[in-house]
């Protein structure tokens, strides 16, 4: 036995898309915290073994003539050549990047945000696929009984028949009526048998089960309304991942521009190095290196003005994206309130159908019995009865799939349990 509750939480354990998506966010959560030391100082040790060779010279000026007399050529000219080793460690911190760093910083924020948003909307497509195929289920389930039930009144039918046939009380013609009727209903049940074998590899598929398994939780229609479309929509528009997601997309978009306007701007950092070997150096080396830098790039391959134009496009295309989204969420929340409601209303109405056809199969049956009436007549009333109560389940079905839609509309497809409950449905 499994409720669908437990299928719910059986599915979110179990998942392979979803722990995809969790991957992807524990990911981003890792960049953003890594954006947390921007602006800090950045220091890296570096070592060099060089091959050095330096040719110096030195004029003699006054002192050529006592060089020339000792033998010496102005000027002097003098060769180094030795084996430097050079340990150097410097340090840089920027002291303004022209937003550059904010921007860094409110670029992964979004992304977290977006991949936590991409993760809360596939954990509802997830949910919304189990209960579909949970009462897909169910309904072939309600529609195989259906049909076996019809396939046992119509052996009993045409057990009468033969009998009556036997009798002389009818003709032959009813006889092979209630037979074709009989094997119609069988090749019926068949079918629904069928249905219901597919359907339930899809519970299996999704729940991860290794065979069929008994679902505890009916088909079900609330008998109150839902509560007011504008509940499901204020809903929407504060929980819906969707409009998250697209609204983490919009700052996004925000921090590009940011990034692109910083390039027009200077930059300016602090320096420090420092050399560990002061005695095996360079000439020119010196022992270390404070002070304050500016760089600021006067020209670049990449037109720069344009990039930030472009980014400002982009920007723009996300707001348009997320306003668009919002009015589809609105529109499809409202959509499923109203199919749901028609559908809670049309099940109310198979009730009286079913109740009506009940008695008339039960006329035609005895009718036939006492010769009043013919098997078609009986084979007429039972195909209306069986229809009955197959089309009720059907309108259950598109009751509970419209409250799926409804839920995962509005953002609180984790809520559908609770709505089972309230229209019957058994934990």
């Amino acid at each position: 036995m499994l409720t669908y509750d437990e299928a719910q939480q059986r599915y979110l354990e179990q998942s392979d898309e979803i722990e995809a998506a969790d991957a992807a966010v524990r990911a981003a959560a890792l960049r953003y915290k890594a954006t947390r030391t921007i602006g800090r100082p950045e220091v890296e040790i570096e070592a060099q073994l060089l091959d050095f060779q330096k040719t110096l010279f030195l004029p003699l000026g006054p002192l050529a003539d006592v060089g020339a007399a000792f033998g010496l050529v102005d000027p002097l000219q003098f060769r180094i050549r030795e084996l430097v080793r050079r340990p150097i460690i410097t340090a840089t911190m920027p002291i303004y990047a022209g937003g550059q760093m904010d921007a860094a910083r409110t670029g992964a924020a979004s992304k977290l945000a977006i991949e936590e948003a991409a993760r809360t909307e596939t954990t509802a497509k997830g949910l919304a696929q189990v209960a579909r195929a949970y009462f897909a289920r169910q309904l072939a389930a309600e529609a195989r009984d259906v049909r076996r039930d019809v396939v046992v009144r119509m052996e009993q039918l045409v057990a009468d028949a033969r009998a009556l046939e036997r009798e002389q009380q009818i003709a032959r013609a009813q006889r092979l009526q209630a037979e074709a009727a009989l094997e119609q209903a069988k090749r019926e049940f068949e079918k629904a048998d069928g249905d219901l074998a597919a359907a339930e590899i899809a519970v299996m598929s999704l729940l991860r089960l290794e065979a069929p398994t008994k679902l505890a939780t009916p088909l079900a229609v609330r008998e109150a309304a839902l509560p007011p479309v504008e509940a499901f929509v204020d809903s929407a528009l504060a929980n819906h991942p969707a409009i998250r997601r697209l609204d983490a997309s919009v700052t996004l978009a925000g921090a590009g521009v940011k990034s692109e306007a910083a390039q027009l701007r200077p930059n300016v950092y602090a320096l420090a190095q420092y050399n560990l070997d002061r005695q095996n150096t360079l000439l020119t080396d010196p022992d270390f290196i404070m002070g304050v830098g500016i760089k600021f790039k006067l020209a670049s391959g990449l037109g720069r003005r344009s990039q930030l134009s472009a980014a400002r496009e982009t920007e723009a295309q996300a707001s348009a994206g997320a306003r668009e989204a919002r009015n589809q969420i609105e529109a499809g929340v409202r959509i499923a309130h109203s199919r749901a409601e028609t559908a809670r209303r049309r099940h109310a109405l198979y009730a009286r159908s079913i109740a009506a056809a009940d008695e008339s199969l039960r006329v035609a049956r005895l009718s036939f019995r006492e010769l009043q009436g013919t098997s078609r007549d009986v084979t007429d009333a039972e195909l209306v009865a069986a229809s009955a109560r197959v089309e009720q389940a059907l309108a259950a079905y598109e009751y509970v799939d419209a409250l799926i839609s409804l839920m995962e509309s509005s953002g609180q497809m984790e809520r559908l349990p609770d709505y089972l409950v309230a229209a019957g449905g058994g934990q």
